[in-house]
């Protein structure tokens, strides 16, 4: 490999380094399971390898690395996991960024998020985890901005429905 090769690989070594933990996050809400996470980073990384060359054309390579998490996320079940079991988060370092706030705040708001179906999750994880906006979200999902609207509606109904929001009453929503 030349010089244009290792530049390459350096350059997407550095972007590993600061996108990682924020991936990470984002894999473990949507998985609840950090193993899974894991997973599903180091598999969304490879993607992003492979079309690292073309990176300089992206608006953010972030994103593109998040939106292929949301993608291998959404689409892993149907190629793995039939029978998929939520386990929430023991022994984890706490996250600094998480907005959850005290630990107890967190591990109840990881147990709703497991209940919530699939789809439902990843909506409630863009849309508040990651603050991206209905449109954002929307693309990242490959639907259309209703059905992010409707899909944040039910799940944030389911939550309320669970008691996961009620020491969040009065914060209002999005």
């Amino acid at each position: 490999m030349g010089d244009g090769g290792s530049d390459r690989d350096a350059e997407f070594s550095d972007f590993v380094v600061a996108a990682h933990s924020s991936l990470l996050r984002t894999a473990r809400l949507l998985t609840g399971d950090p193993h899974t996470a894991e997973d599903l980073v180091q598999a969304a990384l490879v993607r992003v390898y492979l079309r690292w060359s073309r990176s300089a054309s992206w608006a953010s390579p972030q994103a593109y690395a998040r939106k292929a998490v949301v993608h291998l996320y959404a689409t892993w079940r149907r190629r793995r996991w039939h029978t998929e079991v939520i386990r929430t988060e023991r022994g984890s370092t706490p996250d600094t960024h998480d907005m959850a706030g005290s630990a107890e705040a967190r591990l109840e708001l990881s147990r709703a998020l497991a209940a919530l179906p699939r789809a439902q999750r990843a909506v409630v994880v863009l849309r508040f985890y990651e603050d991206l906006s209905v449109e954002e979200t929307a693309d990242l999902l490959g639907c259309s901005p209703g059905t992010v609207k409707s899909r944040t509606n039910r799940a944030l109904e389911r939550l309320r429905a669970g008691g996961a929001l009620a020491g969040y009453a009065g914060r209002g929503t999005r």
